[in-house]
């Protein structure tokens, strides 16, 4: 069986940004069936809101919210499990953490610190951790 994952905001955009470095690779390995994606509507809101001041990701308002939905329709979609977690650096990130109980994944990677520092109570890694890993 696949690997089960979450992917949060900052991997999905750099990987549709620069879809050659390895957060692209990660999104490859889940658009050819190799990983099982899940996400929340909030990362699909937050995909939706940063997409569009990516110089590099060329995409109006519209075409970003567009681009956001369809993984509505591709991901395993969860609603977060309402958390209290006291160790959390930035509350902001709350959400995204949430996603991950609330899915039962197996890793949840980012490339925001202030999750990462909770990898020894949650499955958190980096994507080039998670690739040297799981890669091919």
């Amino acid at each position: 069986m696949p690997q089960r994952v979450v992917l949060d905001t900052n991997v999905i955009v750099s990987s549709i940004a620069y879809p050659q470095i390895i957060p692209g690779r990660i999104l490859e390995a889940w658009r050819s069936g190799r990983l099982q994606l899940v996400v929340s509507d909030f990362i699909v809101d937050e995909i939706a809101r940063v997409l569009p001041r990516m110089r590099r990701a060329d995409l109006s308002v519209e075409e970003a919210r567009d681009l956001a939905d369809s993984f509505l329709f591709l991901a395993r979609v969860v609603d977060p499990t309402k958390l209290e977690e006291s160790q959390l650096r930035d509350p902001k990130d709350l959400p995204v953490l949430e996603t991950l109980i609330a899915s039962d994944a197996d890793w949840l990677i980012t490339g925001d610190n202030d999750l990462l520092v909770l990898a020894d109570r949650y499955p958190v890694m980096t994507p080039a951790d998670f690739w040297e890993r799981f890669g091919e």
